[in-house]
């Protein structure tokens, strides 16, 4: 089963890329689990809600991993991922719990699509940083720590369409170079 994660600071269309690929693999998708966390519990979080809406958003990605298999599926997407939280974390409270981060490095991901803040901003009681500078420094911060971890990344950007395709390339590639070297 190979796993492809998509991550990326707020506002850049991961939620619907996802869902997009999803459906053009005919997989399934696991949502990002933090939206439900914080509708339910409330948009202000802790360091101990990061930790919990990571320890669930695994339980999302391995349900729908698990969906997928029983379908016989090659493939499934993770709207959002570990790196999320990380950041996330640090940015709030300073520091990552180290599981989060020890997790990020002993099981990546066979691919993680990183999206560009190219889109415009669309306002949501959750999405915290509307500021283009604020955006673009995220999106800096994603790639240096998908270039520190392992396996591999691609940068998706561009309109949905383009962006819908770059990230089919990225996956196509993927696909083949899996079945290649099986």
């Amino acid at each position: 089963m190979l796993r492809v994660a998509l991550t990326g600071p707020e506002s850049t269309g991961k939620s619907t890329l996802s869902r997009l690929l999803a459906a053009y693999y005919g997989t399934t998708h696991a949502p990002e689990y933090a939206r439900a966390y914080l509708d339910q519990h409330g948009p202000a979080y802790t360091l101990p809600d990061l930790e919990a809406i990571a320890r669930g958003q695994l339980v999302a990605e391995q349900a729908a991993a698990a969906e997928a298999t029983a379908a016989g599926k090659s493939v499934v997407f993770f709207d959002t991922d570990l790196l999320v939280i990380k950041i996330w974390a640090e940015h709030a409270f300073g520091h990552c719990p180290a599981w989060i981060t020890d997790h990020l490095h002993q099981h990546p991901h066979n691919l993680t699509l990183l999206l560009d803040v190219d889109l415009p901003w669309e306002p949501d009681p959750l999405r915290e940083h509307p500021d283009p500078a604020q955006r673009q420094y995220f999106h800096a911060w994603y790639q240096r720590e998908l270039r520190a971890l392992p396996g591999r990344f691609a940068e998706v950007s561009g309109p949905p369409a383009e962006r819908l395709a770059c990230a089919v390339a990225a996956v196509d590639a993927l696909l083949q170079s899996a079945s290649s070297t099986q």
